[in-house]
């Protein structure tokens, strides 16, 4: 076995026992799991059969087979990152949303409470 395959299957073997570390440890949620699971998965496929990507690198015309496997890579890192962002655009906006909501309740109840301050204070004179 070359270097390259003994590389890729550690690398996809560690990644998947961390998967399962940080799901056990309620650390990661399921839908990012599958997601990393599958690069896992495909990382050991390609590392098992090299030849897969030299012959996916002529079907697509790529030059050199590793240019593919960056440009693949860097392709999932930019799905990823506009995923990631546009979920912290929902939480930024449903925290915004619960902040309003807080700071007027907040509101409600300092008014209630300034109505029945006169009744207590009248209470306490009798």
């Amino acid at each position: 076995m070359s270097s390259t395959v003994i590389l890729g299957l550690i690398g996809s073997c560690v990644t998947l026992g961390l998967l399962f570390e940080m799901l056990r440890r309620h650390q990661l949620r399921e839908k990012y799991a599958v997601f990393w699971a599958i690069v896992a998965v495909a990382t050991l496929v390609v590392a098992v059969f090299p030849g897969l990507l030299a012959r996916a690198s002529e079907l697509l015309g790529v030059a050199v087979p590793s240019n593919l496997l960056f440009f693949v890579a860097s392709m999932v890192l930019f799905v990823v990152s506009v995923q990631h962002s546009s979920e912290l655009g929902k939480l930024e906006e449903r925290s915004r949303t619960l902040a309003e909501e807080v700071a007027l309740l907040r509101l409600q109840v300092s008014s209630l409470q300034a109505d029945s301050e006169p009744s207590v204070t009248e209470a306490k004179k009798s």
